[in-house]
This record gives C-alpha cells, structure tokens and sequence, in this order.
C-alpha cells in the first residue's frame, strides 16, 4: 500500500447514534463492589510511559465500527440462533446432501410411515412429507442429546397435515423418564392446514423428545416446536440467551449470511419438478415469504439449513439490537479454497437483479414488488440498508473483479446511496491479496473486505498494520479476523491488534470478529467468539475482549504514545523437518551444512531413519526404494524431525517427490517442536499456491507466498539457507523467495479515545506478557476528576471459558488518585480500560 500520514476522513452518516457509557451492560453493579486490582511490587514490574496529546484530534470513530458476523457454520443458525427445536422438521434431508442423512434422520417411526415426494406436497418447495397410517407414530430428538425443556416454560407446537377423513394427532412431549408435559390432542380433517397446541413443561430435560401419533392415516409435513420465550418474543424466533449475548456486545453492525456458504454451490436455479436443487449458492429469495414455502439447502459446511432464519429475520435481528444490516450476496466465483468462475450471462445478469430486488425487499416502499413483500411478512417500515458486499474470499480476483463491476454499476445506477463492498481474498498477504488491492484501488472500490486467521504472534508483529495504508485510497472493512484459538493468550493478542484498528479508524471503518457461534456437539471452526450447547451458552475470552472494546469504543482518537518493550529477536534456531499433508511423498539426500561448512547432518537413508524423530499418529513413514516416504494420502501434519534445536546459521538441502495426493510437500526448519517451527509448503491449499508459514504455540502465519504448484512423480531439489532472522529458499537451484523474520510482538499496546458525550478519556492499555508493567501516564493539559472507573480482563494466558467456569471476566472498580499525572502497573496479562472524567 502506498504510505501517507494519517489522516481524519469524513464518515458516511449513520441512522443512529450509540451511548458508549456502560463499561460493560449488567456486570457494573456487582463489580464496583469488587476491590481494585493489587498491583505488583515495583521490583517485578517494567517501566513504560503513557503520554497523551490532547491538543492534536485524530480520526473520528464511527458508530459502526465494531460489528458481528453471523455464519452458519457449527450449527450457528438451525440447532443455534434459530429457536426451532425440531430437526429435519420438513423431512428434506437426502443422501444426495449428506451421505449420512436420509428423509427421516432425526425421526424414529413406528408402524407404517413413509416418506412421500409426489404431486400430493404441501407446496413446490417442501418436496417431501411423512404419510402416517392410523396407529402409526413418528418421534423427533432434535438437535445433539436432545430437545431441551425448561421447567414451568411453554412451547409452541405447530404442524402442517392433510388427510381424507377426520382423524385425530396426540402429541406428546417426552425422554426416557416420562412425560415432560401434558399430552395434546389434535383434531385433522380436510387439506393441508397448519394446526397448533402449546406444551408447558412440568420438568426440565435435556433429553426431551416430540412424538406425533396418529389415529388415521394422516400427511405431516413441517413438524415444530418453539419455545414461547425467543428473543423479542416473537414467533419463528431466535434463542434468547444467543441472542442476548449478541445485543450485549451493542454491535454497530450485523454482517450476515456469511462467509463461505454465500458464493460456493454446485448449482442453480429452481426446477418445479423435482423442487429446488441441490448445493446451490446461498440466493435470498429463497428465505423469505412465509416459513412453510421456503427451501431447505445442503448448507457448505456439510449439513442442511432450513431457512427458517433467513433476510427477514436477519433484518429484524439487526433492527431489534440497533446495528446496521450487512448482507453478503454471491459474485458467481468461489472462494474458501474452491477455484471456480461461472461463465453464464444470463445468470450473472439475474443474479445482478436479485441484488437489485434485495436492495429494494430492505428500503422499498410497500407499492413495491418487494417493499410490499415486507410488508406482508409484518414490516411496513423500510430497514434502511445503507451497505452491501458484493462475493466473499474470491480464489481468483480478475474473475472476480470482473462480476464485481456489473454488481457495482448496477447498483450505483439505481441506488447511489447504498455502499457497494469488495474482498481482497482468504488471506493476509500473497499474489491473490495484492492483485485484488490492486484492482479495488484502480477501480476507486469504496471499502474493501479483509480476512485473516492467524497465530498470537502474528497479531502481536502486525499492530502497525494499517499505519502505511493509503488514507484516501479504499476504506477498510476487516470483515473476518481472529488468533487461532480461544485461550487468554489469543484475546491478548487480539486486544492488543485492536488499538491498531482504532488507531487507524480513518482506514479501518468495520471490523468483526469471526465466527460468531459454534454448538460444542458441532464444531467445524475453531475458535469462536460465542459457544452453546442445548442448555446453556457462555462467552470466549475473545468474546470477553470484544465486548470491552465494542462497549467503550469511543467517538474520536486522542492521539498518544508509548514507550516499547525492550527487543530481545535471536538468530532463528532450530532442528530441520520433512512433513506432508494429504500427501504422498518421498524424500532423499537430507543435508545440513553450518556456516562455516561443516556438516551437522546427512543422510540417505540407505542405514534406516534412525536420525529422525516422529509422534504416534503423524502418518506412515517407512524406506522405500532407498528413499523416506510418507504414504497415508489422508494424513495430515506428519512431521520428522532430526538434528539439534540449537542449531542456527545453517544450510538444508533436501530432495523432494510428490507420490500421490492432494498437495506437494513440506520441509521444516527452525524446528522446536511440532508446534514450534517453520516450514515451506510446496503445492499447498490443495496445489494451488506455495508459502513459508511460520507456526508459534500451533498456530500458523504466512511469511512468504507464490502460486508455485508441485508436479507428481517429479523430483525437485529444496535448498534453504538460515542467517540470522533471515532466509533464503531455492527451488531446484533457482531462487524462489527471500523474507527477514524480524518483526517484533510488541507485548505493551495502547491506544486513547474520547467519549464526546460524557466527557471521558478512555486509556485502553494492553500487557499480554507475564510481567506487570509499572507505567507513568501523562494525560496532558486536560483537567481530570480524582478518580477513574477501572475496568480489568486479567487471568493466566491458557485459561478457557467454558460451560462450567468462566476465569476471564471483567472485574471493575474505581481507581482513585489520578491527576494529569499517575502511575498505574498494569497487571501481567492483561487488558485494562480507565475511563477518566475530564473537567472543562
């Protein structure tokens, strides 16, 4: 990016305006009576200075700033956020989704019942329903263990059922205790109708079960049961607790329905025959208009989405928690590790129309097509959409950028107003990031979305990262981001980047934490901001420090600096490693050579592997044909490791075969341990581009990338050469890449904004190393009340949240003593918010 100095930059205006008052919503009460953090004795602390400059303005902060994004991944959506507690309630589950699932996974039947697809459906897009005998039952165990039920709370049941001649339904609510509520009877007779009957539960389970009787032959179709008590209370509504975690954290914006799921599908378009199709990309047409008329579609991450929670109730969503709706539609190219650009006019010119109709479905008046479409789902009220992207971690960005632009002339023609979102990628850095920059910037893109996941270390070297961007080039939404995994450390991390975005926030105008949710029997991601089970839910550290930070972000910078911990870098050290991933590979002629010329290891394994170490599980290594091979195709990680962890300043040279499989081949060096090292991944991300990633405490980051791909049955000479922090790699004798591994993980960041409204200066300091860091602050000229308002997020750098213990929580207090200057040691680990009352 070109560099320029920061700037301030005007912000769009936004439809409302949010008090950044409460520390943290319903936890001050409890803890002002908590005493005030101890701090250390000055003899274990470090020395830092904190000045504040508050004759200077830096950029405003908008209101939108910080948001969520909602994907459903994990069983986010059906089994999560959306209340239903039936799964499969429409009987569409099919092989032809999931090799697993049949139209009755999740049902138990006894007697005749079958599953029927015929002319006889409830409508076109419900392509099956159950057809029961009398006497004859069907039972549901919902999601995981079971259908959860709370003691003396209702539940709302509803079915759709059609049948020649009265009959009745008993319906009954049960686990393997008995009855968890009082049995209902349901009079059926005539065509498909929608009948309801309400539960209380007389005894809380876990285990709970919905079984439907017939006493005649009878047709169910959409089988539902609903606890009474959603979020907002409104039917075909959302889990509360879920939901009561996500309005807490006061998001500025909701950016929905994903992710990964939104531009990656096998098909498209609707077949009235057979009902919609299956694996198509996430198109919103099919999620809104009444619940029982909706499709079900074979979700990306391997299970079924019922679309009960679909752009209505996502708009609604955003509305009821006062945050900005961000929907996310299909730009016709995959992305997520898939390499796939549709060639089809008339497709890219509908779907350029759908967009056109979503836009009018959120503002339109009601004697619009779509406007009135809202209306009659129960909003009137246009949602006042404001921002929209356009595709979603692209693989391919000319294919991209190419369908991005029609999307965007589209949309500027008929609605100016509405900001049109591009996307730099799945990654950081490498050809694909700098080629999309390249293409939004030349374009005058108006934001463009970041995604990155990566190690603590990452995030520790990266603070400056927005520093250098252009300041009148494309605004930055950082759209997915989080470290690589849920302990304190990773929130430290986190935390500690984030003073960069506010820094920046002329730059950097959203940002979101992702995912958002995961149910611990579903995980496909890890980490997440917010877990759940079918009982209870309960926040991550991260969700800790986002809530911190989104609860006090502030209206503007105050500009201020702050003196840095000491640099303690070190040659890179390190044994040397041969892995593969998904792979078969053969390796021979191993060599390491010091600086000086004298050899530390050689070996060509005509003696065995002797010299190598390997863990138990990591692969199927064995000499072959002279040669060390690695033969399990499905295997990831398997990697060897031989030599002296001291080693430093050497050369390694290794001769390298892909076998079989699905990518290239690995070599280690600066290995301390398996979750310690570095490694040049050749033919990786299923041969589609090569990289040096870095790991740290077994997290990754890329250092390096080209979009080298590995050839099968070619032999291939790898030499690297270690100096220093710096490093030089050789692919068959031709230079492929350089990179200094230099960049320091500053553990001491800060970053001070104002709260115009109150008056308050609000000093957010983080300390992720486990020394407290004793700090002189200097608040400038400003005239400052004697007391402060202390909040602390402080506990060891592996503690978890989870179901039964919560170690990392917010601990407030008041800090008296403060002037325009104090002294203040912040605690090792972690983050601290003073919020400072300014006089005049």
């Amino acid at each position: 990016m070109p560099t320029t100095a920061p700037a301030s930059v005007a912000a769009r205006p936004r439809p409302r305006r949010r008090g950044r008052l409460a520390l943290l919503t319903g936890a001050l009460t409890v803890a002002l009576a908590a005493p005030a953090l101890a701090a250390p004795p000055a003899a274990d602390a470090t020395d830092y200075t904190l000045a504040v400059d508050p004759t200077r303005r830096g950029p405003a902060i908008d209101d939108t700033m910080y948001g969520v994004f909602f994907e459903d991944i994990n069983r986010a959506a059906d089994g999560g956020l959306y209340a239903e507690l039936v799964q499969n309630r429409s009987f569409e589950y099919d092989r032809a989704d999931n090799a697993s699932y049949t139209p009755l996974t999740s049902w138990d039947t006894t007697g005749s019942a079958k599953v029927v697809n015929d002319d006889g459906r409830l409508n076109a897009r419900n392509r099956s329903y159950l057809s029961l005998s009398g006497g004859s039952s069907v039972t549901n165990s919902g999601y995981g263990t079971g259908i959860t039920v709370r003691k003396g709370e209702r539940y709302d049941f509803s079915v759709w059922a059609r049948t020649d001649r009265a009959t009745a339904l008993t319906v009954t609510l049960r686990d393997a205790g008995g009855e968890l509520a009082r049995a209902r009877k349901v009079a059926v007779r005539g065509g498909w109708t929608k009948y309801t009957a309400a539960f209380t539960a007389t005894r809380a389970s876990t285990t709970g079960r919905l079984a439907v009787a017939a006493d005649g032959p009878v047709a169910l179709d959409m089988v539902s049961l609903f606890p009474k008590d959603t979020y907002k209370g409104r039917p075909n509504g959302l889990r509360k607790d879920l939901a009561e975690k996500i309005a807490a954290l006061d998001p500025g914006f909701v950016r929905f329905p994903g992710g990964c799921l939104v531009n990656t599908g096998s098909h498209e378009g609707y077949d009235a025959a057979s009902g919609y199709q299956r694996k198509r990309s996430y198109q919103w047409k099919d999620t809104v208009g009444p619940v029982e008329e909706r499709a079900t579609n074979a979700n990306f991450w391997g299970y079924n989405q019922s679309y009960g929670l679909g752009y209505y109730e996502y708009f609604q969503f955003a509305e009821d928690i006062g945050a900005m709706p961000l929907p996310v539609v299909p730009a016709l190219v995959t992305g997520c590790g898939q390499n796939k650009a549709t060639d089809d006019p008339a497709l890219l010119k509908r779907h350029v129309q759908d967009t056109l109709d979503l836009i009018e479905f959120a503002n339109g008046p009601v004697t619009s097509e779509w406007g009135r479409k809202r209306a009659e789902m129960g909003h009137p009220k246009p949602f006042g959409l404001t921002h929209l992207e356009v595709g979603n971690e692209e693989n391919l960005p000319d294919e991209f950028f190419a369908r991005f632009k029609e999307f965007r002339a589209a949309i500027e023609a008929k609605y100016p107003d509405v900001t049109v979102i591009s996307n730099s990628g799945p990654d950081d850095s490498g050809t694909t990031f700098d080629r999309a920059w390249q293409l939004n910037r030349d374009a005058e893109v108006d934001m463009v979305d970041e995604h990155y996941y990566n190690s603590p270390q990452w995030f520790l070297e990266n603070n400056a990262r927005y520093d250098s961007y252009d300041r009148n080039g494309p605004k930055v939404f950082l759209g997915e981001y989080a470290s690589q995994d849920n302990r304190f450390r990773n929130a430290l991390s986190e935390a500690a980047f984030m003073t960069g975005l506010e820094r920046n926030a002329d730059v950097v105008k959203l940002a979101s934490y992702a995912p958002l949710l995961a149910r611990t029997d579903s995980v496909q991601w890890r980490p997440d901001m917010i877990w759940f089970d079918g009982r209870k839910s309960w926040g991550s550290t991260s969700y800790e420090v986002q809530k911190l930070f989104m609860n006090n972000t502030g209206d503007r910078v105050v500009p201020s600096t702050a003196s840095g911990t000491p640099a303690t870098t070190a040659p890179i050290t390190g044994a040397v490693g041969l892995s593969t991933w998904a792979t078969s590979a053969a390796y021979n002629d191993v060599k390491v050579t010091g600086a000086d010329g004298k050899t530390l290891l050689s070996d060509d394994f005509s003696a065995g592997d002797g010299k190598w170490t390997r863990a138990a599980g990591r692969g199927t290594w064995k000499i072959e044909d002279g040669a060390y091979v690695q033969s399990d195709t499905a295997a990831e990680d398997t990697l060897v490791t031989a030599g002296d962890p001291g080693w430093q300043n050497y050369d390694l040279h290794v001769k390298a075969t892909k076998k079989a499989g699905k990518e290239g081949f690995l070599v280690a060096f600066g290995v301390q341990d398996t979750g310690n090292h570095y490694w040049w991944n050749l033919g990786g991300w299923g041969n589609t581009r090569s990289a040096v990633e870095k790991t740290t405490g077994g997290a990754k980051q890329t250092l390096t990338e080209d979009g080298t791909k590995i050839e099968t049955g070619r032999s291939y000479d790898l030499d690297v050469k270690v100096r220093g922090r710096q490093v030089t790699l050789y692919l068959d004798g031709k230079k492929w890449g350089e990179f200094t591994d230099d960049a320091e993980a500053e553990p001491f960041r800060q970053v001070v904004t104002e709260d115009e409204k109150t008056g308050e200066l609000i000093v957010k300091v983080v300390n992720a190393q486990d020394t407290a860091a004793r700090t002189r602050i200097d608040l400038g000229t400003r005239n400052v009340a004697p007391t402060a308002r202390l909040t602390t997020l402080q506990g060891a750098p592996d503690a978890e949240n989870t179901a039964d213990a919560t170690p990392i929580a917010p601990r407030t207090s008041t800090l008296r003593g403060i002037g325009r200057q104090f002294t203040y040691t912040f605690p090792a680990d972690s983050v601290t918010f003073l919020r400072i009352k300014t006089r005049g």
